[in-house]
């Protein structure tokens, strides 16, 4: 990942202030086009817990009615609850399963604790990308546990200012900019990048991360938080896009700008990202917009999606399309970034 001499502080200001500038100017689509997150992660509640009725529970449990989740913590099924994540796992059952864990861990630990890193990150509706199903939580002191005692809970512990403490529907949770920070120094950087892009428009106070990140300077990670959050853009419209600006900038390509107007037969269209003075957009194609329900007709998406592309191109816009499948080798997908770039001389 390229090296960036600009302070966090600056550059996240920065990107706030071009997004702002942009919106004023027409040239970025205003903050409703755009998801935010996913929502905030709800933690399911628990079946009221009574030992008298433990062998009942039991049966539950074994008939599938039931999951148990922790020692003495019992929820409604679907399976997803329970503790065992397949290998075909897919985000959403993943999510549900460590929301399922945050609540056997909630009702059974008496210690100080705030559920932290990617799983406070869940919790606060930022986007994750290839989240593992643990969660995580910070303690203020070490609590002198072996990891194989509880392997799906990993514990940090570290001090932990008042201002970095937080609440979200009763449970404990490390602030919005606390866990941006932490997630930014201990997951890969495409990981931290599609938390951190996503927290920005959930209200990011971008000051008090550059504060987050001064106290832990020397610390493990810190380094790449600062290069990670310094590639921030507001204007990221999934976690997809996210991944594929960091593809291109991983590549030695410029960043390409994200949501971009263009002027067509059919109207003004935004493209997710692209290079406004070669006329080069990348599309990134999820298939959640070809799953009916709320997107429409899958069949009516393709052909709107199809006419839309075809307006682009009598534009003079290259297209590249670009989807999950793509994302599995972003080595590869950089290079075809660089192609795309390479072959549209300036305008």
């Amino acid at each position: 990942m390229r090296k960036l001499e600009t302070t966090p502080r600056g550059v996240l200001r920065s990107a706030l202030r071009d997004a702002a500038a942009r919106r004023a100017s027409g040239t970025l689509p205003p903050p409703g086009q755009l998801v935010a997150g996913n929502g905030p992660g709800i933690v399911p509640p628990a079946v009221p817990y009574d030992p008298s009725h433990r062998a009942e529970l039991a049966r539950r449990a074994r008939d599938g009615t039931l999951v148990r989740v922790r020692r003495g913590v019992y929820l409604p099924g679907p399976p997803t609850s329970g503790t065992t994540a397949p290998d075909n796992e897919d985000a959403r059952d993943r999510d549900a399963r460590i929301l399922a864990q945050v609540r056997g861990v909630a009702d059974r630990f008496t210690t100080p604790y705030w559920f932290s890193h990617e799983t406070a990150a869940l919790l606060w509706g930022c986007w994750t990308w290839r989240t593992p199903p643990l969660v995580h939580l910070t303690q203020l002191t070490n609590p002198r546990v072996q990891r194989t005692a509880d392997p799906g809970l990993r514990r940090h512990w570290t001090p932990l200012p008042t201002r970095d403490q937080g609440v979200l529907d009763g449970v404990p949770v490390t602030s919005l900019e606390r866990t941006v920070v932490d997630c930014a120094r201990s997951l890969p950087p495409a990981g931290g990048l599609v938390v951190a892009d996503s927290a920005l428009r959930l209200g990011l106070d971008v000051a008090l991360v550059d504060r987050v990140l001064e106290e832990a300077a020397g610390t493990r990670g810190v380094v790449r938080a600062r290069r990670v959050l310094g590639l921030v853009d507001p204007g990221s419209g999934s976690p997809g896009e996210t991944l594929v600006r960091l593809a291109a900038i991983d590549a030695g390509c410029p960043t390409p700008v994200s949501q971009v107007a263009v002027r067509t037969r059919l109207g003004t269209f935004w493209v997710d990202l692209g290079w406004p003075e070669l006329r080069v957009g990348i599309e990134f194609d999820g298939a959640a917009k070809y799953s009916g329900g709320q997107f429409g007709d899958p069949e009516q998406v393709r052909r709107d999606e199809q006419d839309r592309h075809a307006a682009l191109v009598a534009a003079g816009w290259w297209i590249v399309r670009v989807t999950w499948a793509d994302l599995a080798d972003p080595v590869a997908l950089g290079r075809r970034l660089w192609d795309a770039r390479r072959r549209r001389p300036p305008r």
